[in-house]
């Protein structure tokens, strides 16, 4: 745990952080040091979300925003969390879409448009997962990404020889 240097009204605590022990020694003793930077700490926990030991989990964030009314802490942690959903996404999209994790256009505009066909393509699988947990009553969240891509990348040739309809 960091040391607590001040506690905020929104429960979150202000504290220093150190680029090395020396640098927290001259601290100390008072003799400054250029190395240090003060962080804004919000621990909070996650209903429901327990660890390995069966308890509740408690996570800690650190931020450079140390104001609270501009940044109230449950606000922060709320953002923090959807960002690792995102972050996933974008993992998902670069390991399992694009092999290769790069683009192989040459044009901003091809890039552009490559890069919408890929948050297309994980949207679209994404969507499949909603709807096969939703026949068999189980959360999206218990569907592995990678055998949804894997049984797609199987069954796809076949459906390219059904000719488009003549709507």
């Amino acid at each position: 745990m960091l040391p607590v240097e001040r506690v905020l009204p929104d429960g979150s605590y202000l504290s220093t952080l150190y680029g090395s022990t020396k640098a927290r020694r001259d601290a100390r003793r008072g003799l400054g040091g250029s190395e240090a930077f003060v962080v804004r700490v919000v621990e909070y926990e996650i209903k429901g979300a327990v660890g390995s030991q069966g308890q509740a989990t408690t996570y800690r964030l650190l931020t450079n925003l140390l104001d609270p009314a501009q940044a109230p802490a449950t606000e922060l942690a709320a953002l923090y969390h959807r960002r690792w959903k995102i972050e996933q996404a974008l993992g998902e999209i670069k390991t399992h879409l694009n092999d290769a994790m790069t683009l192989r256009s040459k044009t901003p505009e091809l890039v552009r448009q490559e890069f919408y066909a890929l948050l297309i393509a994980h949207a679209a699988i994404r969507r499949l997962m909603t709807m096969a947990a939703q026949q068999t009553s189980q959360a999206c969240e218990d569907l592995s990404f990678t055998a949804a891509a894997n049984v797609l990348r199987r069954r796809l040739p076949a459906a390219s020889a059904i000719p488009p309809s003549a709507a």
